[in-house]
Formats: structure tokens, sequence, C-alpha cells
């Protein structure tokens, strides 16, 4: 019989929901002996799919002695200390995103699972979305030589509340770090310097707690490489998420994904489907992708795909964006990364 690696899952808002249900339904690997979850609806939702065990206290789910992986799905102030207790028990983690907004805890984060001998494998799904992920194995085969510019474009459809920005963490680290995730997985360099222009032009009021919603950030890389990405919380016609890679030997890029190919015209023009309306829809597959790579590497032993130093990039590049918008300076990575080491010292 094929051994299934027992899971517990933390957190049941939007994406523990998505996660669970993907546990359930689509890893034949895997088996979910325990959830939790402070809110009732959660609960039930968690029965309704089978789970065995429900409770309220996270930590009931990582001193579980059959949890061999832990599923965390809590906000983000939780990442850290629960990844860390999972760790001390043994448990190998799987962890949405951002593991921290400080370098600071995801170095302790980062020192814990390796201090156990534990995997952990970060939730930056959209390595796995297909579009990129090919455009990212071109890039390794050589198939565009050496790269030159890469343009990414990750536009919501629509804003959050203001209530949720004033504690996201602010856009680069809630919305942006997906992007500079991607910016290292695509070029297969790290950032050097980051330089952003930016400004609240949807929510002017967020201004006031030192929160944007529309930027342009651009990034200088390691191998020479130059990224230009621009972000908006607020795009009428739908979720917009395209990337382009060009190098000396050509270009690559991934187009938005839409419910159809059909192009219609007539005497005004052409008319075609509007992107997929969010990143429920668009990311659907590279969830499950993502989630089945970590079961994988957990039952076969191998390297974890995104992994601790990969959260630390994604938090630091985050950081530097923001402290080049409010300083109006291009930021040394270094500088950033130099911080954090004197603050552990």
């Amino acid at each position: 019989m094929t051994k299934k690696l027992k899971t517990g899952v933390i957190g049941l808002g939007r994406i523990g929901q998505i996660h669970l249900s993907n546990l359930v339904h689509h890893m034949p690997d895997a088996e979910v002996i325990i959830a939790s979850d402070l809110s009732p609806a959660a609960h039930e939702f968690a029965r309704n799919l089978g789970v065995p065990e429900v409770v309220t206290d996270a930590y009931d789910v990582i001193n579980h002695p059959d949890v061999e992986a832990v599923i965390i799905c809590s906000p983000t102030p939780f990442h850290v200390p629960y990844t860390v207790a999972a760790a001390e028990k043994g448990k190998h983690v799987f962890c949405e995103k951002p593991l921290d907004v400080t370098l600071e805890a995801i170095q302790a984060a980062e020192k814990a699972v390796s201090d156990n001998n534990v995997k952990l494998m970060l939730g930056f799904n959209r390595r796995f979305d297909a579009n990129f992920s090919n455009v990212r194995h071109l890039v390794a085969d050589n198939k565009i030589g050496e790269p030159h510019i890469l343009r990414i474009t990750s536009r919501d459809p629509a804003p959050p509340p203001v209530e949720y920005l004033k504690v996201s963490g602010g856009i680069f680290l809630d919305m942006s770090i997906h992007d500079f995730d991607m910016a290292r997985y695509i070029v297969g360099s790290e950032v050097k310097e980051v330089f952003v222009k930016g400004d609240a032009l949807i929510h002017p009021e967020i201004r006031e707690f030192g929160d944007i919603d529309t930027a342009v950030i651009v990034l200088t890389f390691e191998n020479g490489a130059i990224g230009v990405i621009d972000n908006s919380r607020k795009a009428v016609y739908g979720y917009d998420q395209r990337l382009e890679i060009f190098g000396s030997k050509g270009m690559a890029k991934a187009e938005n994904n839409t419910t159809d190919t059909l192009i219609h015209f007539d005497s005004n023009g052409g008319h075609s489907s509007l992107p997929l309306h969010f990143f429920l829809e668009r990311y659907e597959t590279a969830y499950r992708v993502c989630l089945k790579t970590f079961i994988d590497c957990v039952l076969k032993d191998t390297p974890s795909p995104v992994d601790a130093h990969d959260g630390l990039m994604a938090t630091a590049i985050g950081i530097a964006a923001m402290k080049s918008l409010t300083e109006g300076r291009s930021v040394k990575l270094d500088e950033v990364l130099q911080e954090a080491t004197a603050i552990q010292e």
C-alpha cells in the first residue's frame, strides 16, 4: 500500500479552504487528520470534507503525534511561530507566503528548519503555473540566451478593503512579493538593486498609513539583467497577469488566461473574453501542483523547491522597495540584508 503523508491544516480562511479541498479531493498521497480554525463555519467546512478532528488551537495540530506535515494558512504574524514550533516537533512545513515581513523572523524559521532537519516549502504558487514555468524552462535551457529585460504586469481586479490594507504589511509585502519571487525565479539570478515610483491613485486615504496602490518597480539583477514590474490594485477589466523575458537569442512571454480564445470582429472592432476574474480562478491548477510538489518532496525526500531562502529574498526585495519609495532613491539589497544581520548580532 502506498504511504500517505499525514497532514494537519492550520487556518481555514480562503486560502486554507483551497488547500484543504485540494488535499482531500486531489492528493491521494496525503491524508488530513486534523485541522484548526477559530470560526465555527470553518469547522463545518472541514467536517463536511471528512476531516476527522477539527480544533480551535493551532498547537493541537502541531503537537498531534500522528501529524507528519503541517500546512500553515494562518495570518502572516503566526507563520514563523507555527513554523518554528512544527520544526521543533520534527514536522515538515508548507507555509503560505510571506513567511514573515521581517528578515530576522525568517532567519529564525530557517534556523529551526535546518536544526531539526525538516523541510519547509513556501506557497509561491505562481512558480507552478504552466505558463510561467514553461518560460522559466526556456530561460534555463538557454533558448532566449542571456536575459536582458524582464517585464511583469500584475494587477488585481479590485482593491481589498481599506481595513485590510491597514494591516496587510503594504503593497510590496502583500501583493508585489509574488512578483519579486517570480522575477528571481524567471531570470535565475538574485536582485541586487531596487528602485520604485508609486502613489495611492485608487485609495488616496491609504497614504495616511504609508501605503500605495500603484507602483512601477525597477530591479537590477546580479547577472546584469533589468526587470520592470508594474502593479495596480484595480484593473477594471480583470486579473491582469502577464510576463515577458527578452534576451540575446530571443524573447518568451506568457499572456493572460481567459475563459476562451474566441475573438469576434464586427464594425466596431475586435472583441474577446476578459482575463479570468481573480487568483482563485487564474491559479486554480497552480495551487494543486504547488501542494502536490510539497507532498512529493517529503515522501521522496527531495529538496524543497521554494525554501526559506526564497522567502527571505522576496521579503528583502519588498523591504528595499518600501525604502526606495519613502527615501526616493535606489536601494541595494545588501543594505537591507546587512541591516538584518546587524540586528541579529
